[in-house]
């Protein structure tokens, strides 16, 4: 079916999947962005529907069945429209108008995807996973560090969808930081592509340093000598969250080449370059994570052998006051013996030279134990 046969059939929707059902619901509330810090009233899952020409906004006129109207009559410019964790009931009018692939619009509305790129047909449909560094006072066994999203992204010849799940991953200050420069903005849906994907990946950078502070935290407690001992489980909860990061950023490495190398209809030629800076970028992102993995693993050998080395030096204090009282211990036992024939057991010093002895064997040990480090 064409894109026009899909326009009259999604504009003539009257039943639950109509689109003009579902911008009619979007207009009760306010289309706002869910996390942009100067937006925060919650509105329907549509954020916002934008369209451009050679890279500036233009006035909104009716809902987005009419701005795609406008963009494909002129051929010209493109339909950007935004969405948060939209239900299957949202979505239907829109895969309709846009033909979407009835796969990619099930793994946009289910989320939960890995990272990846496909093309059905003139659709280009990508997956990115967006995180962010959860602060924290103290880091703990229990605590979360990395907070994990998704945005989904399909990029068609006069239209770019975004599908945000997850509270943070704003796209409204990229939006804004786009509009700045309608020189890029001009080159199309990919040029939108390429920004979220240059934005997702700084993020990857930045949350890394951020990491990369709690590990040098822990490892400055595992070395300190100071004698405080280290929760293990503190540093098995940063190779947890360690795991969370590492796979939103490895899978992503194919699609990235892949847009920066292999030439695909929906992507601008010119954009592919800008692509391969943001392949760089992640696999900075990449080896800074496997450096952390391994500096973890470090770490948690190190604790491990300071464990050890405490358990041997509490044996070993353990053992030379062991020997120590077994020397009065064994006189003792000797002379509790009920026998009436033992040596200097009737003499008048008996007692004091025992005492005496005793004495000078236990402080003659202790002597050896601490010149030996025992004690």
């Amino acid at each position: 079916m064409s894109m026009a046969g899909n326009l009259r059939k999604v504009t003539s929707l009257g039943g639950v999947g109509g689109l003009r059902k579902v911008a009619r619901l979007a207009r009760r509330r306010p289309r706002v962005d869910l996390s942009h810090p100067a937006r925060s009233p919650l509105g329907s899952s549509v954020v916002n529907c934008v369209t451009y020409r050679d890279g500036v906004r233009t006035a909104a006129r009716g809902d987005l069945v009419d701005a795609v109207q406008s963009v494909r009559k002129k051929g010209e410019g493109f339909v950007w429209l935004g969405l948060h964790e939209p239900t299957d009931r949202e979505f239907a009018g829109i895969a309709e108008l846009f033909d979407l692939h009835p796969l990619a619009v099930e793994d946009a509305v289910e989320a939960h995807q890995r990272p990846k790129l496909e093309r059905y047909d003139e659709t280009l449909f990508a997956v990115f996973k967006t995180v962010c560094y959860v602060e924290h006072e103290e880091l703990t066994a229990t605590s979360e560090v990395v907070n994990t999203g998704e945005i989904m992204v399909f990029v068609g010849k006069d239209f770019v969808i975004t599908v945000r799940h997850g509270r943070h991953g704003s796209l409204g200050p990229l939006r804004e930081e786009l509009e700045s420069d309608p020189h890029q903005l001009a080159k199309g849906p990919s040029a939108v592509l390429h920004a979220i994907a240059d934005h997702v990946v700084d993020d990857y950078l930045t949350v890394t340093d951020s990491v990369h502070a709690d590990i040098d935290q822990v490892e400055t407690e595992v070395f300190a000598e100071t004698g405080a001992r280290v929760d293990p489980g503190r540093i098995y909860q940063l190779k947890r969250e360690l795991l969370e990061l590492k796979r939103a950023v490895a899978p992503l490495s194919r699609p990235l080449e892949d847009l920066a190398t292999r030439p695909i209809r929906a992507v601008d030629p010119e954009i592919q370059a800008y692509f391969r800076d943001v392949s760089d970028h992640l696999l900075r992102a990449k080896e800074q994570i496997a450096a952390f993995d391994e500096l973890l693993n470090s770490i948690l050998q190190a604790h491990l052998a300071q464990v050890t080395v405490a358990q041997n030096e509490d044996m070993r204090k353990i053992t030379a006051w062991a020997a120590i009282i077994a020397v009065p211990t064994m006189v003792c036992g000797v002379y509790g013996m009920n026998f009436d024939h033992m040596p200097e057991l009737h003499w008048r010093y008996g007692y004091g030279m025992v005492i005496g002895v005793i004495s000078v064997a236990c402080l003659t040990l202790y002597r050896g134990f601490r010149r030996s480090g025992w004690l």
